[in-house]
């Protein structure tokens, strides 16, 4: 297996990240729970990619591998999304009967997220013709170099149960189960700061 290097990526790549994180999205349980619809999930999931995690381009929180087949999106402390846009872009996208459930989940998402300020991995992902060629790990290790610089906690949501793995590799804990209704299980993890 080549080294893969990691790069940060410039605003002049956001387009570019965006399309990746969508490609390897295309079946993640979550995200397809909540756009089932080819054409409606192809849409909008750029667009609520971008609302999720682009603010971290303002902040060169934004990594990808130098082949662009991989790519995440990281917010640093104090960083939120967009969380109006997300919300209108569900409103648009989502069936008025399954809002309440989505809301729910989404709720719960809320209520896992810590209280202190973190780096938040909103978004990683390869494109699904470049995975198991160690790309995920090599983001992972870059940011976690720059969130341990920092001295500070980082946390996710497992949208998959099949990345754990590689969040529990890089040191990350689950710290419970989100789940409401028909929606698949989405698993909170947390990364102690390291002195």
């Amino acid at each position: 297996m080549q080294p893969v290097t990691v790069v940060r990526a410039g605003e002049d790549r956001r387009e570019a990240v965006v399309r990746t994180i969508t490609l390897g999205f295309a079946t993640d349980p979550v995200a397809r729970w909540v756009w089932p619809d080819p054409a409606t999930y192809l849409e909008i999931q750029p667009q609520f990619v971008d609302a999720f995690g682009g603010n971290g381009f303002a902040h060169d929180s934004v990594y990808e591998t130098q082949c662009g087949r991989a790519a995440a999106m990281w917010l640093p402390p104090e960083v939120e999304p967009d969380g109006e846009r997300m919300q209108m872009l569900a409103a648009q996208s989502v069936a008025p009967e399954r809002m309440e459930e989505i809301g729910a989940f989404m709720a719960q998402m809320d209520d896992f997220h810590p209280a202190e300020p973190c780096w938040y991995l909103p978004m990683i992902a390869a494109d699904p013709f470049a995975t198991g060629q160690g790309l995920g790990a090599a983001l992972m290790k870059h940011a976690l170099a720059v969130v341990d610089e920092s001295g500070m906690p980082a946390y996710l949501e497992s949208s998959n149960p099949r990345n754990i793995s590689l969040y529990e590799r890089h040191g990350f804990e689950a710290i419970g189960e989100i789940q409401h209704g028909s929606s698949p299980v989405m698993t909170p993890m947390v990364r102690a700061a390291r002195a």
